[in-house]
């Protein structure tokens, strides 16, 4: 069974003032993720936001057992 983490390939990640990304929040599709992008960007003018596919999840749970 795959994970929650696998079924929300989509993520949200903001450039800390420590120039290191933290996660803002999983989506399941790129339109979500950029909807929910625009809104982040109203709220934080000043923040960068970034939308990115995460592959390391859907490689993770290829089903392989490995």
């Amino acid at each position: 069974m795959a994970s929650k983490e696998t079924r929300k390939p989509w993520v949200i990640n903001r450039l800390l003032p420590t120039l290191q990304w933290a996660l803002v929040g999983r989506y399941r599709s790129r339109s979500d993720a950029e909807g929910y992008l625009q809104l982040c960007r109203e709220r934080v003018p000043n923040a960068r936001f970034e939308v990115v596919f995460d592959m390391s999840e859907t490689k993770a749970s290829s089903g392989d057992g490995h």
